[in-house]
């Protein structure tokens, strides 16, 4: 390195080196202007004399840099480097208020400035005003709170200004005004409230990119304020004011290239300024709830226009195509609307350029147009949630090779999937979920070899699994429930390195899982409603990254392994309906994450774990998340989704409560918690402990032995809508305490052994009738018919008693003659048809008739003439 004394530029890029070895170096190299750090991790202390020798540095980037830095770092730089013009300290986090404090301010030549991400105090902001010379500064994502910093307009020479993604709130001060030279002015995604007509903005003459998302700016539809900035080129709010038809029909002096102005808009027809727009190369006219016909005349005058994204408006009618070939549009989203009718036969012809598109959501119908073949570049397509009839055309198949994305969810589609005519290869999602589908998965599937994600549910497939599937080692998603689909799962599933979800659920899947199946990236595993054997020990593999495992309504057997503690991150754990039998181990209690347990319909004995307590469903551990198929941010993200996840797909989990089975998903997924321990052969007491999951929804422990009392700490149960404790050997007293539970929806004790006064009707306990509390010939009370006395034991009313008196001492007439009826009938048959098949058995019952008959016609011949005989004498 020392031969390069004329060196003006080095970049040394995640370099791992040691602090005075790197400087000591570079120190030789006197005509040094640039260098950049970027990501470096070095060893040692970061002292400012070790730049002494950079005389001449201009532009210093340390981003992302680990390294311990000396608090007077910057401002011994400062002080040796006058000619540091360019400065980037952006995401380091260095020692957050020590090293900035000291030292920053005094850099007063610098004319750029990053500190993006560094969490600076608000304090620090006020020196910030020293720095005249700044033209470009950036203190974005630094937690700065308050109002604006009025600091900022004493900096007249600033060019651009980015302070977003903080938490300022208040107005923009008027004094912003004086920032004629301002160009971009970013102050999204903070607590901004202002309307936009009284704004220091509309004197920012100079301005060509303004960034407003994500505040409460009152901004019109309109635009008008805006319309005497001449240079505006890039404009990005939300709509909080009135619609189109307050305004003047004036003509912007703005001719924009870029614009969004997704938000919160009222409604009514396009923006006439629009109409006077002729540069635009993206538009984002979202979530307006804009009306009318397709606009076909915004591509027509933006001849440029390559992005138009109109998702979830209120347009309609047919979906017409322009008049001209728009060779440049490469990505439209007109999802969420309401147009009809068939999508256009020449779409590909007149969108030949396209490289996104999304249809989805609306109601078009008819077949899917053969045309799209002639998109040569569509990299994807989502015409999902439509009323699309018929089969995937195969030239689609043959021409759409650049396909990457292909969404036909949740329509009508039929026939099989795709032919041998395919060359689909480049595909990374197929999502064709919710349709008509029969037959088997095709094998020309087995040639796409990026294939991440694979949809295929609420179908009619058949078939077996196709063992080719395990070589399509990109895989992170096989989601094929509700199929007809058999047989094993192949043990070249085992291949499957970075498979994350695998639902295979309600189909007929029999056999054992393979034994190598211990896939180290899996996260969500749904087997349910299959045939599925085995211990369940030997299926339970380690699986660190593990969420979800639904293995219900199977043929499973064993026990739960003591080692399910080595599934750190386990929340929704549900083995119903199997054989499983023995204890539940008390290393279940080290699932910190968990947050839905259902063992019910098993065989499990032993006690309830009072350790329970330990887990998410206590107060202090539960800490709900947003879901991991969450895609609603950027319109972007909505061809690409992140994880790997389907366009639009959210994890669903079937759990009981409240008497019914439901299908909890999404954000309702990670607020619901419960256990159900149901219709198994539990004993003893219920733990004290249970009364402390104040995080749980539903508690269903009926149908079981379980002894003892109510728990008193019951009432701790905050957020319960479901307690079921039916159908066991419980006794005493229901708490009193409970009527405090104002979230409990369904209230179960029926058929135990409690007795005494049932909680008063009030609140929630107002609700539940008598069928929650039959069963237990002790308890008295409102619903139920018995009273109680002073002393809180049963009493009976005079109606009651006698009613019951009545009941006790006469024969339920109407049974007992359906019962003689039947039984008569019964025996009648049986004789008939003994006679019918034994010869034998048939003469002799005849001979004893005739005896029987001879017998009776001499006794009465007997009888009678010695009657006569009497009478005459007499």
């Amino acid at each position: 390195l020392h031969n390069f004394t004329n060196l003006e530029e080095l970049i040394l890029v995640e370099s791992d080196l040691h602090v005075s070895q790197l400087l000591q170096s570079i120190a030789s190299f006197s005509s040094l202007k640039y260098l950049s750090m970027r990501g470096c991790v070095l060893k040692g202390a970061l002292h400012g004399q070790d730049f002494h020798e950079f005389k001449n540095l201009e532009h210093l980037v340390m981003d992302r840099m680990l390294v311990e830095v000396d608090t007077s770092f910057l401002q011994i730089v400062s002080e040796s480097m006058a000619s540091l013009r360019i400065l980037s300290l952006s995401y380091s986090r260095l020692n957050k208020n020590t090293i900035l404090d000291q030292g920053l301010c005094e850099l007063v030549h610098l004319q750029e400035l990053y500190i993006r991400d560094n969490d600076l105090r608000d304090s620090l902001l006020w020196c910030l005003a020293n720095m005249t010379s700044l033209q470009v500064l950036n203190v974005a994502s630094n937690q700065l709170t308050g109002n604006f910093p009025p600091g900022f307009c004493e900096l007249v020479l600033l060019r651009e200004l980015y302070i977003d993604n903080n938490d300022l709130r208040g107005s923009l001060p008027l004094c912003l005004a004086n920032l004629t030279s301002l160009r971009v002015l970013d102050v999204s995604y903070n607590q901004l409230t202002e309307n936009i007509s009284s704004s220091p903005l509309m004197h920012l003459t100079s301005i060509e990119e303004l960034i407003l998302s994500n505040n409460h700016f009152q901004i019109p539809i309109s635009l008008e304020p805006l319309f005497n900035l001449s240079k505006l080129k890039t404009f990005n709010g939300e709509i909080y004011a009135e619609t189109e038809s307050h305004y003047n029909s004036l003509t912007p002096k703005f001719q924009l290239t870029s614009i969004s102005l997704s938000g919160y808009g009222d409604g009514g027809t396009f923006p006439k300024f629009l109409y006077h727009q002729h540069d635009l190369n993206n538009a984002d006219l979202s979530h307006l709830n804009l009306s009318g016909e397709f606009p076909n005349w915004l591509p027509e005058n933006n001849t440029d226009l390559k992005t138009l994204l109109l998702a979830n408006n209120s347009l309609f009618g047919s979906f017409r195509m322009p008049i001209h070939c728009l060779q440049k549009l490469a990505t439209l989203d007109v999802s969420n609307n309401f147009f009809l009718g068939h999508i256009p036969v020449e779409i590909g012809t007149y969108l030949p350029g396209l490289m996104h598109l999304n249809l989805s959501r609306n109601a078009f119908n008819g077949s899917i147009p053969s045309s799209f073949a002639d998109m040569k570049m569509l990299k994807s397509l989502d015409i999902s949630y439509n009323q699309l009839t018929g089969a995937i055309p195969e030239r689609m198949a043959m021409g759409c090779f650049s396909l990457e994305i292909l969404a036909l969810s949740n329509n009508t589609l039929q026939g099989h999937i795709f032919s041998e005519k395919f060359n689909l290869t480049n595909l990374k999602r197929l999502q064709l979920d919710g349709n008509k589908f029969i037959g088997e998965i095709p094998e020309s599937l087995s040639k796409c070899y990026l294939l991440g994600g694979l949809y295929l549910s609420d179908n009619h497939l058949s078939g077996k699994i196709p063992r080719w599937l395990g070589s399509l080692l990109a895989l992170q998603d096989i989601i094929m429930p509700n199929n007809n689909l058999e047989g094993p799962i192949p043990n070249e599933f085992c291949q499957l390195d970075c498979l994350k979800v695998l639902d295979l659920s309600n189909n007929s899947i029999f056999g054992t899982l393979p034994s190598c199946l211990s896939l180290g990236s899996i996260e969500q595993v749904h087997l349910s409603k299959n045939k599925i054997e085995g211990q369940l020990e030997s299926i339970i593999h380690y699986y660190p990254y593990l969420v979800t495992l639904d293995l219900s309504y199977n043929r499973l057997h064993g026990s739960i392994p003591n080692w399910i503690d080595k599934l750190p991150q386990l929340s929704y754990i549900l083995l119903a309906n199997n054989y499983i039998e023995g204890e539940i181990p008390v290393q279940l209690c080290q699932l910190k994450e968990v947050r839905l347990i259902d063992l019910s319909h098993n065989n499990l004995s032993g006690h309830i774990p009072p350790c329970l307590v330990n887990t998410a469903l206590s107060e202090g551990y539960y800490d709900a998340v947003a879901p991991t198929w969450d895609h609603a941010s950027a319109p972007a993200l909505s061809y690409f989704p992140p994880n790997g996840s389907p366009m639009g797909k959210e994890e669903t989990v079937q759990f009981t409560t409240k008497n019914m089975s439901y299908y909890y998903r999404g954000r309702i997924l990670t607020s619901m918690s419960g256990i159900d321990l149901s219709c198994n052969k539990l004993t003893g007491e219920i733990p004290t402990q249970i009364g402390y999951l104040t995080r749980i929804r539903a508690l269903n422990l009926s149908h079981n032995n379980l002894t003892g009392t109510i728990p008193t700490t019951f009432s701790n149960l905050k957020q319960i809508e479901s307690l079921d404790l039916s159908y066991n050997l419980l006794h005493g007293k229901i708490p009193p305490q409970l009527i405090v539970l104002n979230t409990l929806a369904v209230f179960r004790v029926a058929y135990n052994n409690l007795s005494g006064k049932i909680p008063d009707r009030v609140a929630q306990f107002s609700t539940f009738e008598e069928d929650s509390y039959e069963g237990n010939p002790f308890l008295c009370g409102l619903p139920l018919s018995k009273s109680c006395d002073d002393n809180g034991l049963t009493t009976v009313t005079t109606e009651a008693y006698t009613e019951n008196e009545e009941g006790d001492s006469l024969i339920d007439m109407d049974s007992f003659l359906i019962t003689f009826t039947v039984s008569y009938g019964i025996v009648i048959i049986g004789i008939i048809g003994v006679l019918y098949i034994n010869p034998y058995w048939r003469r002799r019952w005849f001979y004893l008739v005739e005896v029987c008959m001879t017998s009776c016609y001499y006794f009465v011949a007997d009888n009678l003439t010695l009657r006569r005989f009497y009478r005459g004498w007499m």
